[in-house]
């Protein structure tokens, strides 16, 4: 019997079985693929990849020849909280643990390039990550780590100069020469822009900040990745797989470039660049994404003909999702990281993240930091994965989708480069506009019910667990890197350091020198993070982006559909009673620039017809409520997810007030532990939001608020 008539003779059995055509059965991905119930060998038909071997060109199948039969991938853990004391307690007891290299997760006002004294990140210090205010907080932070030993990887973008500089003065302090030196820098600020907001200057000086990094490190430092060009947070912040691989390939491609104007040879540094992707809950697409991946990037890369075969290979790091974790039903999220672990696993990551079941809602505690590292080390050891490479190969299912992914990316690649390349695509604000809409068609399926989630929109328990959560007192934590700072600045050399400081500005000035190599000298001197990053402020200025709403991606997903119209005329029957139309504000304060959830608040909330403001960046209490006087909104909602909800909440409802505002409703919504809810309404918010809210809810409850309000005015 010949293929075909193997085929016609599947869909007879399939439209007996299902009783209707096997063609409803395809599955239609956000990434515009139609995965079909059946593949066969037709489908990788003359796909040259699927003959190529690992270790060798096109390198899809592994950049090591062995891969994790001869070494298994390295376990990492991201971690960092309160002061660097507490996090280097953490950081040896996973190491003692089995954990096999140290990832440092910054708090906001560090990645922002702000001291802790700074009067614009009071709800910010310590929250959510480590505090590092100088190279005193940096040796500390790796006390007892033997960085001869140790990789590190350093989650940094905005603020990467000061922080980079205070790891290389760290290591000669504690005796550990910066050529010895091993880990990874993220520097991906093209990334910052378009989805993370963890960015300080403009794009074309922030593009010299990269260029400096790699040109350093390629010269000083051969063990260190200068770069991990990130497309996890494009993920979680809502992109498909597809916009994902595209767009973090093409940053990659830009950061070469930026290298290249440096007269650096591309075999100098190519080795040294690393990326990081996210693993999500598609399991067998997450696997061919990195096969892709490896495949994409050859390609690249063999347009700056490199003569080494290491130039070539695209070497990642991937951490489980976070954002598919879920505050309901927990423990549901310890099976959700487990198979986007064997997933990373399949698809040959070099290193892993696994994250904590409770980190929807908080920081891991150590108990649970603990499951996620052994569902590593069960991997390894338990589940024989580790014996075969590629073991997907020659799947027909998982060829033929690592082709699609690769051939979606490229073409998402080429628009980008007929575009300009990456740091103009992203200036016209296209990748930021589609992943926004991604996002946003994601929420509206979940909300709908179209798109399964266990114990959120399907099979939830009405009695949920209460967890045990880790809560960083920031007002300690704040005051005790204030007195570090102040007893730092006494002992320092004054002279020292503004000679040093002169220096830094001068080469930001005049673009002579490498910032880096002059942060360096600032470091020892005992400059501040602060005061590296406002040497180079006060040249490059800061970035400011104006905040975008993508509009008929919500209310489209809803079209006819009488819960949603219902909500309309309701809105329509307010407005008329209020003689205009109910205006809502979205704020995001403090320095936590995650604004995926603010984002679909605002656009679903537009799509509804509430009048949307979205505010800026970044604001303070006082600003957020300045604007919202301005403006006269009837309702604030304050979207969080840094942590700093139980400080900055209740200062916006106060300078509300003060301003005469209190008939403003403010409510919250985002990563909020439900203990600390009574802590919010006893403190003037009139409604939490926590994760896992169904917008149309969250408008619901928005309208009986201010129906409420207005029947008792």
């Amino acid at each position: 019997m010949t293929e075909n008539q193997n085929i016609d003779a599947w869909k007879k059995l399939a439209e007996r079985e299902i009783k209707a055509d096997p063609e409803k059965l395809v599955w239609h991905t956000p990434e515009g693929i139609d995965v079909k119930p059946l593949y066969t060998a037709d489908d990788i038909a003359g796909l040259d990849h699927v003959n190529s071997l690992p270790g060798m060109e096109p390198f899809l199948r592994g950049p090591r020849a062995t891969m994790y039969a001869g070494r298994p991938w390295t376990i990492r853990q991201y971690a960092g909280f309160s002061t660097a004391e507490e996090s280097n307690a953490f950081y040896r007891k996973a190491l003692a643990a089995g954990q096999q290299g140290v990832s440092v997760a910054f708090d906001l006002a560090t990645h922002r390039g702000y001291d802790s004294d700074h009067p614009r990140v009071v709800g910010d210090v310590g929250k959510a990550g480590v505090a590092i205010d100088s190279v005193e907080d940096m040796k500390i932070l790796f006390d007892g780590i033997p960085l001869e030993k140790i990789s590190v990887s350093m989650t940094m973008n905005g603020a990467v100069i000061p922080i980079l500089a205070n790891f290389i003065v760290a290591g000669e302090e504690q005796g550990v020469p910066r050529a010895q030196l091993s880990g990874t820098i993220q520097n991906d600020i093209l990334k910052e822009f378009m989805v993370r907001n963890t960015y300080i200057y403009p794009p074309e000086p922030s593009m010299k900040i990269i260029a400096d990094i790699i040109e350093y490190t390629s010269k000083e430092m051969p063990k260190f990745n200068s770069i991990s060009i990130s497309g996890y947070h494009m993920q979680e912040a809502g992109s498909t797989l597809v916009q994902e691989l595209a767009f973090t390939l093409a940053d990659g491609r830009e950061y070469v470039r930026a290298a290249l104007t440096k007269g650096l040879n591309v075999d100098e540094f190519a080795g040294r660049l690393s990326f990081f992707f996210a693993i999500g809950m598609n399991f067998f697409m997450e696997a061919a994404k990195l096969r892709a991946a490896r495949l994409l990037w050859t390609r690249i890369m063999k347009e700056f003909e490199p003569k080494k075969a290491s130039s070539l290979m695209l070497r990642t790091h991937c951490q489980t999702s976070g954002v598919s974790l879920q505050e309901q039903d927990p423990y549901n999220n310890v099976v959700r990281t487990a198979f986007e672990a064997m997933s990373a696993a399949l698809g040959g990551t070099q290193s892993l993240h696994t994250n904590s079941f409770d980190e929807a809602i908080a920081l891991p505690t150590e108990f649970s930091a603990r499951i996620a590292r052994n569902t590593q080390l069960i991997l390894q050891h338990e589940t024989g994965v580790t014996k075969v490479v590629d073991p997907l190969a020659g799947s027909y299912y998982v060829e033929s989708l690592t082709n699609e992914l690769a051939e979606k990316a490229w073409a998402l690649i080429e628009e980008v480069e007929a575009m300009g390349g990456m740091t103009k695509a992203v200036a016209t604000g296209l990748p930021k506009r589609l992943i926004e809409e991604a996002a946003t068609r994601r929420q509206a399926a979940v909300d709908k019910g179209d798109e399964v989630i266990v114990g959120v929109n399907k099979y939830r328990l009405e009695q949920e667990d209460k967890l045990d959560i880790l809560e960083i007192d920031n007002s300690a934590v704040r005051l005790s890197q204030i007195a570090r700072i102040e007893r730092t600045r006494r002992q320092r050399d004054a002279g020292r350091v503004e000679a040093a400081l002169a220096a830094l500005e001068t080469v930001a000035r005049t673009g002579e020198g490498n910032l880096l190599e002059a942060a360096v000298e600032a470091s020892r001197a005992r400059a501040t993070v602060g005061e590296i990053s406002d040497a180079m402020r006060r040249t490059f200025g800061d970035h400011a982006a104006v905040p975008k709403v993508v509009r008929n991606v919500y209310g489209k997903a809803y079209e006819g559909e009488p819960e949603f119209q219902t909500l309309v005329t309701r809105l329509d029957e307010l407005s008329a009673a209020l003689k205009e139309k109910p205006r809502v504000m979205v704020a995001k304060l403090g320095q936590d620039g995650h604004d995926r959830g603010a984002k679909i608040i605002a656009s679903a909330f537009g799509d509804i017809g509430f009048e949307v403001l979205a505010g800026p960046l970044f604001q303070t209490p006082e600003e957020a409520a300045e604007m919202a006087v301005a403006n006269k909104v009837h309702v604030v909602g304050m979207s969080s997810l840094a942590a700093g909800h139980k400080t900055l909440a209740p200062q916006l409802v106060r300078a509300l007030k003060d301003k005469g505002a209190e008939n403003v409703i403010v409510v919250v919504g985002g990563v909020i532990p439900r203990q600390d809810y009574d802590f919010l309404l006893a403190n003037g918010v009139a409604a939490v939001f926590g994760p896992g809210t169904n917008v149309l809810d969250a408008a619901r409850a928005v309208l009986d608020l201010m129906e409420g309000k207005r029947r008792n005015i």
